[in-house]
């Protein structure tokens, strides 16, 4: 594996992604970087960017920093995490499914190494990156790139690393019987969480502030820790005091939480005056006025909990910026917090039902009206290429980079996952002659200068393809047979149909994905459908 590795950075490094050369002699004058991942986490579910839950320790990131209001993620887990790792689509770095079992006859249809069950080794890791320049890595939080030993962070340029190995996992451990355990590992060891007293989300920060604790002073070397917590993912579960401090919260139902968190986003600039909301998607859930009492008081219960662990990440994420202050790093620290989809509209229901949601016996999600609550204002949801299942909430605070003018100001160009890897390296002061990235240095436009209006991002997950390009966005859902065009300075809420309108402009942005498809390796997903079903056969 360490033959494997030194030739895949050679590699690297000969490609001119990196010019390892260029590295500044005064390394302790490049800021540490830690990059904070929510998980299932929807566009207005904290404080800064319209939320009811309470999120002090984001927000007050914000109010020192700044909030992009159109950045955009990969719309699932492990999409998202491949395009953030590597600066490069998910196709690109074999993840064009998920890398789960469910996924295993499509990968095998797809026969492509852009179809694989882990990421890719042929392209470096931003920890590979970063670590080549001199950076200490660290990881605590939810993997869900490779499941195999070989494949764990550990062995992808991660110094060190506490992780969640698969897509979901019981936040205490297991249930209260002998059940299996959660998969972990510290570092290349298995890890066992303990029957009592573990919570994952204060286990990652708990680890984080173990990793941060020793680099401390270590050779004046910066650190890179990458922090993705499995928090808010379902199943809901949280400790029981903590969820009933947001009892009664939720019993107005899913639209007048929608329409407060739209007047608070109103008030906070985060959407313009006179933005409309998509349509409430409630999926097979009756109108929250037709709903009997004890599934009013079921739903509520549901995002009861979902507040609670929201607040739980909060509270641990300040945990973490306490700790980064304790170690006098907080100046040129910059500290970047996002959520790798939207709100999940799926609800597991499993585990026992006899336990109030929430108990760690239980496994539940709060399912597609809460989703539609948690993506205030845009439509649909994860999975999705609509912009409720690709837009995050995006904060970014750098005391020592960003002017005190500049402090909590919104920057309304678009931006996206593949750009964190090229504003790191930047950050790092590693250069690239040739730049085999597919993202952008964005630190210009998070430093107060203007950005790109008129980029071109692309998607496709399972079937749902979405182009923007510029203002204009094409986009179709895995059972539609017909794109839709939307323009997103007048409609972000994508609820007018252009396409029939506007069929030269169709033509062009499919003529540019098509070209995107073929260029990354993507396969139609309907061929795929297809080539599954008959292997089942």
């Amino acid at each position: 594996m360490e033959f494997n590795f030194n030739f895949r950075l050679k590699t690297f490094l000969a490609a001119g992604m990196v010019c390892a050369g260029i590295i500044s002699q005064a390394a302790e004058t490049r800021p540490n970087i830690v990059l904070i991942l929510a998980d299932d986490l929807g566009y207005s579910d904290v404080g800064c960017f319209g939320s009811d839950i309470s999120t002090p320790n984001i927000d007050r990131l914000a109010q020192t920093g700044v909030r992009l209001t159109q950045f955009y993620n990969q719309a699932r887990c492990c999409p998202t995490r491949a395009a953030l790792l590597t600066g490069k689509y998910p196709h690109q770095v074999g993840i064009g499914d998920m890398i789960d079992e469910y996924a295993a006859p499509a990968r095998n249809a797809a026969n492509s190494p852009a179809y694989q069950d882990h990421l890719s080794t042929n392209t470096p890791t931003m920890a590979e990156a970063l670590r080549a320049a001199g950076y200490h890595t660290m990881m605590c939080g939810k993997w869900h790139l490779g499941k195999r030993p070989e494949e764990w962070p550990v062995h992808r340029g991660f110094d060190r690393s506490f992780v969640q190995i698969d897509g979901a996992m019981n936040y205490f451990g297991g249930d209260s019987k002998d059940g299996a355990r959660a998969r972990m590992a510290l570092d290349d060891q298995t890890f066992v969480p303990p029957h009592d007293g573990f919570y994952s989300t204060d286990a990652f920060a708990d680890h984080a502030i173990e990793f941060l604790e020793q680099v401390r002073g270590t050779n004046a070397k910066p650190f890179f820790l990458y922090l993705p917590f499995n928090a808010s993912h379902w199943p809901l579960q949280a400790p029981e005091a903590e969820i009933e401090k947001y009892h009664g919260s939720y019993d107005a139902g899913w639209q007048a939480i929608r329409e407060a968190r739209l007047k608070k986003m109103i008030s906070l600039g985060i959407v313009p005056t006179n933005q409309v909301m998509s349509p409430m998607d409630r999926g097979n859930a009756k109108a929250w006025n037709e709903l009997p009492d004890d599934r009013k008081r079921e739903w509520e219960r549901r995002m009861e909990v979902y507040a609670a662990q929201t607040e739980h990440l909060d509270r641990s994420i300040g945990r973490v910026l306490d700790e980064i202050k304790k170690l006098g790093a907080e100046e040129n620290t910059i500290v970047i917090f996002l959520s790798d989809n939207g709100g999940a509209a799926e609800d597991p229901n499993s585990g026992d039902k006899s336990v109030p949601i929430g108990d760690r016996d239980s496994f539940r999600g709060y399912a597609r009206p809460w989703a539609t609550v948690s993506n205030t204002p845009w439509r649909r949801h994860k999975v999705t290429a609509y912009e409720g299942g690709i837009s995050a909430p995006f904060v970014v605070c750098w005391p020592a980079g960003i002017s005190k003018t500049h402090q909590g100001k919104l920057v309304r160009e678009p931006a996206h996952v593949i750009d964190l890897l090229p504003t790191f390296l930047n950050l790092a002061g590693v250069k690239s002659e040739t730049n085999k990235l597919e993202g952008q240095n964005i630190l210009p436009m998070l430093q107060g200068n203007a950005g790109n209006a008129n980029r071109t991002f692309c998607w496709e997950h399972e079937g749902f393809r979405a182009i923007r390009d510029g203002k204009w966005k094409l986009v179709e859902a895995a059972a539609a047979s017909e794109w839709e065009l939307f323009n997103l300075e007048a409609d972000r809420t994508e609820s007018n149909d252009l396409a029939g309108e506007k069929p030269e402009i169709v033509r062009e942005l499919k003529a540019k994905y098509d070209a995107w498809a073929v260029r990354c390796g993507v396969v139609d997903h309907a061929k795929l459908k297809a080539g599954a079903a008959a292997s089942k056969e």
